[in-house]
């Protein structure tokens, strides 16, 4: 290593990654769009001079996602996510995502999809794009806590990737990754963007939050990089299968063969259920034989997304409050936990009976 370079890891060192929104980040301001003291012209780490270690200060995190910054909305303080894409990568995901954002989709109560509040063209770049979007959240973190929080989540999610088809798109990569929820609500004093773990200041490491229940929440369908929008009166779509974020799609077995990518979606959904549910909780037993036929190797074979919201709807109709309420308990608990968490569940249930709070934490 050469003198006066940096260790590797030096987190007040600039990484490759930031270059981009450091460069940006007088004219982000000049839009209305501020970045974190770390891409400021003049950066100095407010960790040197003191006993203080890198990782006890905000300016001191390294931003791990090389096209994705947080900012702070000048106008009003709001945080917001600024995505970079650029055009000749991903060349329909601009105008897929800003289709959602604009009426008459962006009212419709079945959109689910990412919210846009504007979408800017990088100076001297005609290939790059910054979509601005509200700060969301990863849709299971917080774990859900009751069988109603699922059911909710679901009916959103089958509400939403309906309506996507519905336009002739398919997503393409729905996975659970892609999918976040609206944290305003159940964290009133929000949490830093980089760090769920700390507060906005940076200074607590364990952020207060309500319940699913006690806040409903809106669940939304992100990244629309691989979505594709398909002329109907072209016939049945047939398209390459391109790799999303879910290995285990079987159409990526073969990749040479072109697949319908609407029972792709239905796949993808399907599996989250499967992997983020059904094999971590126990009470969600009644998903399993949506979710084995929506999984099915044959695409084929699998049910339409109306067909899903149909069946849907069935399994839920029956299930009574005291069903909804019901907690879910991780296949991984052991009984002494079970216990004790299951006593203060119904403790907390009792109260949210008490208080007329519905079993099914459907947004207004």
């Amino acid at each position: 290593m050469a003198e006066g370079a940096p260790a590797r890891g030096d987190p007040g060192v600039l990484r490759p990654q930031e270059f981009f929104w450091r460069d940006q980040q007088v004219w982000l301001e000049s839009k209305g769009y501020m970045l974190r003291p770390r891409y400021r012209p003049g950066w100095v780490p407010s960790w040197h001079g003191t006993k203080r270690s890198a990782f006890d200060c905000e300016d001191g995190f390294l931003q791990p996602r090389i096209n994705l910054l947080d900012a702070t909305r000048i106008a009003d303080g709001k945080i917001v996510m600024i995505k970079r894409i650029f055009i000749n990568e991903s060349p329909d995901e601009v105008e897929i995502t800003r289709m959602f954002a604009t009426e008459p989709l962006s009212s419709d109560p079945r959109n689910h999809c990412v919210p846009v509040i504007e979408v800017l063209t990088v100076p001297d770049s005609d290939d790059i794009r910054l979509l601005v979007m509200p700060l969301l959240r990863a849709f299971n973190n917080p774990p859900f806590n009751t069988l109603g929080e699922v059911v909710e989540c679901l009916r959103q999610l089958f509400e939403g990737l309906q309506f996507i088809h519905e336009q002739h798109i398919a997503h393409r990569d729905c996975m659970d990754f892609n999918i976040m929820m609206d944290p305003l609500g159940m964290f009133p004093k929000l949490y830093h963007p980089q760090n769920p773990r700390r507060t906005l200041d940076w200074k607590l490491k364990k952020v207060k939050h309500y319940s699913r229940t006690y806040k409903p929440r809106k669940y939304y369908f992100i990244d629309f990089g691989l979505s594709r929008r398909y002329d109907p009166t072209d016939g049945p779509p047939l398209d390459l299968p391109v790799l999303g974020g879910d290995k285990t799609v079987p159409e990526f077995k073969d990749q040479d063969l072109p697949h319908d990518p609407f029972p792709t979606d239905i796949y993808y959904l399907g599996n989250m259920m499967r992997e983020c549910f059904l094999q971590k909780f126990a009470g969600v037993e009644l998903l399993a034989s949506l979710v084995d036929d929506m999984v099915q190797d044959d695409p084929t074979k699998r049910p339409t997304i109306a067909e899903v919201v149909t069946r849907f709807e069935e399994m839920r109709k029956p299930l009574t409050s005291w069903q909804l309420r019901a907690r879910l308990a991780p296949l991984n608990e052991t009984g002494f936990e079970r216990f004790t968490r299951s006593s203060a569940h119904w403790v907390r249930t009792i109260a949210f009976v008490l208080t007329r709070r519905s079993a099914l934490p459907t947004p207004s």
